[in-house]
């Protein structure tokens, strides 16, 4: 069995992006992370917001976050396959740590 890390992925679609445009690219990213042996998988659209600055010439964009865990290279995959998709304009992967480890004083 191989150790799988906790990650939140956050990424940035183009504002004129159409709904079912959205709804397949979440559902595509979805399938790839189940597919590839990501489990506790939740996706959270966080809808349109105003951006802090311009991307690509865009001033807003609509947020999706995914919660899952994973083994680094799917984390990998997931990114190279958000770098080549054009309604993409930004993404961010963190590892999340085990509530358990972290000590508040």
């Amino acid at each position: 069995m191989k150790l799988l890390n906790n990650y939140e992925t956050v990424y940035i679609l183009k504002p004129d992006v159409t709904e079912s445009s959205n709804l397949s690219l979440v559902s595509y990213y979805k399938k790839l992370l189940k597919e590839k042996g990501a489990t506790n998988i939740v996706v959270q659209h966080r809808g349109r917001r105003h951006l802090s600055y311009n991307v690509n010439q865009y001033y807003d964009g609509i947020y999706v976050q995914m919660n899952y865990d994973a083994n680094g290279y799917l984390v990998k995959y997931l990114e190279k396959s958000m770098r080549f998709n054009e309604n993409i304009i930004r993404y961010l992967t963190v590892k999340q740590k085990d509530l358990e480890s972290i000590h508040i004083y």
